[in-house]
């Protein structure tokens, strides 16, 4: 049994704490919060050791009728691992107290990769993490791209990726992002961070990203296009697509046109607090022109790195093959969307998660 803990129980740590305590491998050893707000409370309603992040506001949680476990300190002397979900620059900072622990630790994307011996993705490099003490899990917009280049690049080869990134402008909850109304390149420069970010995972993949910031906060969009080393069939891309467990082909009878049907979408089969862990494909923006692929994607920003934080705890932690963690991930979440819709209304019924 791995025992986790949670540093940083907001937007990521809340659904990553989920997560890991779903898992038959793992135990939840506890989360740490830096205040007695309404997500520390959500944390004891759902039965997690809490623990003050940061010893000097203990009182708080006391003054605030908060019962905690104990100091960060102490949850880090409990576990083999914790995964740092707190804002990004906080895991630089927290780095050296969890290696003054000897406890390995996970970092999220907003973190330099400088941070970390690894750079992870479930789909494309789950083993550069086998065994290591400090790895980072890429961020939303680059684990959803890995997720679809890993198996263009295996099947047919990647002479070029261009890719624009349409990214919300803040969570739902992130009310200090707004409100707005623009629509801002971000950044300007070209590439964006994304491309060099993807690197990490395929350091020999040619990708140029341009970022485009817009006053929604739904999902990020990503218009892809990739030159392919081999000239493929539009319908074998399809079926490759729709193979990879970790995507969604949205099928055109469905009548999905955006993030918000999406999202309601996802609320309607169960999904808690309506996650999308897949890359959502609109399978009609599937084209191809020559060795040129086409595509529309979206990628829900709270969520889809939620399963490789999972991924990642085994790397590090166990000899398990990389299929046999990425299917226990999603057995135990119930990752995969398979619409009645597609492919003449032959899928599997969806099961509502009560």
């Amino acid at each position: 049994m791995i025992r986790v803990g949670v540093n940083g129980y907001g937007t990521i740590g809340k659904r990553v704490a989920d997560a890991v305590a779903a898992q038959p491998d793992m135990e939840l050893v506890g989360v740490a919060k830096t205040r007695p707000n309404f997500e520390a409370e959500a944390a004891l309603r759902r039965g997690y050791d809490l623990y003050a992040a940061i010893p000097e506001r203990a009182d708080a949680f006391t003054d605030a009728g908060v019962e905690t476990a104990g100091a960060l300190s102490d949850m880090l002397e409990a576990v083999d691992v914790v995964v740092d979900c707190c804002p990004s620059g906080i895991g630089a900072e927290n780095q050296p107290m969890y290696e003054a622990h000897d406890v390995k630790a996970i970092y999220q994307g907003g973190e330099d990769a400088e941070i970390a011996e690894a750079s992870f993705n479930a789909r494309g490099s789950f083993e550069t993490a086998r065994g290591d003490d400090h790895v980072r899990v890429v961020s939303c917009n680059t684990t959803g791209l890995s997720r679809v280049l890993a198996p263009l690049e295996e099947t047919y080869g990647i002479e070029k990726v261009r890719a624009t990134l349409v990214r919300r402008g803040g969570d739902p909850a992130q009310s200090d992002r707004g409100p707005i109304n623009d629509i801002i390149p971000d950044p300007v420069e070209v590439p964006s961070h994304h491309g060099p970010d993807v690197n990490t995972i395929f350091p020999d993949v040619d990708i140029d990203t341009l970022g485009l910031t817009v006053p929604a906060t739904h999902m990020h969009t990503h218009s892809l296009n990739v030159t392919l080393e081999t000239e493929p069939d539009r319908e074998a891309v399809i079926d490759l697509l729709a193979g990879e467990n970790r995507t969604f082909l949205i099928p055109e009878a469905a009548g999905i046109d955006g993030a918000g049907k999406l999202k309601e979408y996802a609320m309607d089969a169960g999904r808690p607090r309506g996650d999308l862990w897949e890359n959502c494909i609109w399978e009609r923006s599937v084209n191809l022109s020559g060795r040129d692929l086409y595509l529309f994607q979206n990628v829900h920003q709270e969520a889809d790195v939620v399963p490789e934080n999972v991924d990642a705890i085994r790397a590090m932690c166990t000899e398990l093959p990389a299929e046999e963690s990425i299917a226990r991930t999603n057995e135990a979440l119930g990752v995969g969307l398979d619409s009645l819709l597609a492919d003449g209304g032959e899928g599997e019924r969806l099961t509502a998660d009560d």
